[in-house]
């Protein structure tokens, strides 16, 4: 890096506006002209890819979005189409493209917001994007100034890559195990090792839970009033914490008495747009006061003391279950399930301190897996702070003096 600051900081800039080195047009289609399997990419924003069958734009471009993440910046090589709010540069004159894309990326969005009055960026007007400056180096210094940064930016997509791959690697392991341990075969082994007998039993839903259907009430109740489980609440964890809980319903204390929920109540969306997400269970794992559940999903509260509410959180996930979950739901225009059918389905119940010993298990590989999930983030973030700040140094350069004139200037350092 020090060598390539060596290079550049007695080089001479010019400055020029954005129109001057480049031809900036827009897309000409409607978002919903979109096909299935079409043949070239159609950019409705500057990340967003649908596919059509004809195209406008052909060769090296710089696409920005106009009124939809507004100043989103994407470099494209080849032949496309564009949304009619898509600004397509193109013809670029004595300036790198991706180079203007690293600049674009630091400074346009700061520039079209100072142009706007009301707090958010709604959209682009063409003038202003023509008038925002450039810096121009030597294009010799600009290709230097590029390899340095896309280093920087194809690190972060191997890196992410790399942890989504390791993610990925862990889920399945953690997969395997769970359902190995919830099989008949280890629970029983474990249990023979245990106390000495096969002492495992295989249950009805009926036998082990009462079945319940959540509280249904108009919009204008909800955003104020008791905690409510709620659908996403359900299917996003396998767990529930009052900390998970966001929602908020206006109920009466017939209703929280009615629609009650407590510690080891498992919950199952009842309704859902497709057969993966039917079915799909979560535990309660804490008292919440006043707090009641919704009609989309299902409560199970249990009726025997010989079940964990952190085993059965784990049981329901298991490939097994699910498959009979799915198989046994209804399809019309939604998948949906109810009380009745889950009441037929069966699980293993082993001994408490045979339960006990598989939540320790899997607790662990879980938390292995909210570690990996943490670097995700965490890593990218970093290796993203640190593009910024090199591209700040290598792409910072002084004001110019004479607007009119726009004199030269020299890197800053």
């Amino acid at each position: 890096m020090s060598k390539i600051m060596d290079i550049i900081k007695n080089e001479k800039v010019e400055w020029k506006k954005l129109g001057e080195v480049c031809e900036i047009k827009t897309g000409r289609l409607n978002a919903n002209e979109k096909v299935e399997n079409g043949k070239y990419p159609f950019f409705t924003t500057a990340q967003e890819i649908s596919y059509i069958n004809e195209y406008a734009f052909d060769g090296e471009s710089l696409l920005i979005a106009g009124n939809a993440n507004v100043g989103d910046v994407k470099y494209y090589k080849g032949k496309f189409n564009a949304y009619q709010r898509v600004y397509v540069l193109q013809n670029f004159k004595n300036i790198n493209a991706i180079f203007l894309k690293h600049f674009m990326n630091m400074e346009l969005k700061t520039y079209l917001s100072s142009k706007k009055k009301q707090s958010a960026m709604t959209y682009i007007v063409l003038k202003d994007l023509e008038n925002f400056e450039i810096p121009i180096p030597s294009l010799e210094t600009q290709e230097k100034i590029v390899k340095i940064l896309d280093k920087f930016t194809n690190y972060v997509t191997e890196l992410q890559a790399e942890l989504q791959a390791e993610l990925q690697a862990r889920n399945k392991q953690y997969t395997y195990y769970r359902d190995k341990l919830l099989s008949e075969e280890y629970l029983s082994k474990i249990s023979e090792q245990m106390i000495g007998k096969n002492f495992v039993e295989w249950k009805r839903l009926g036998e082990l839970f009462e079945f319940k259907n959540g509280l249904n009430k108009g919009k204008e109740f909800f955003g104020k009033g008791t905690p409510i489980i709620n659908y996403t609440d359900v299917y996003k964890k396998n767990k529930i914490y009052s900390v998970d809980l966001v929602g908020l319903v206006e109920t009466t204390e017939e209703e929280q008495k009615r629609y009650n929920v407590k510690r080891g109540d498992v919950f199952f969306t009842r309704t859902s747009e497709t057969q993966e997400e039917i079915g799909k269970t979560s535990v309660l794992l804490e008292d919440i006061e006043k707090g009641v559940f919704s009609g989309f999903v299902l409560r199970a509260r249990p009726l025997t003391e010989q079940l964990l509410p952190e085993y059965c959180a784990y049981c329901f996930e298991t490939h097994e279950f699910r498959k009979n979950v799915i198989r046994y739901s209804t399809y019309t225009t939604r998948a949906l399930t109810n009380g009745g059918t889950l009441s037929n389905l069966e699980i293993p119940l082993p001994s408490l301190e045979i339960q006990e010993k598989v939540v320790k298990i899997l607790d662990k590989f879980q938390e292995l897996l909210q570690d990996t999930k943490g670097l995700l983030p965490q890593e990218i973030e970093q290796r993203q702070k640190q593009y910024e700040y090199y591209r700040e140094k290598l792409l910072t350069f002084e004001a110019k003096y004479d607007t009119t004139q726009r004199n030269a200037t020299q890197l800053y350092k």
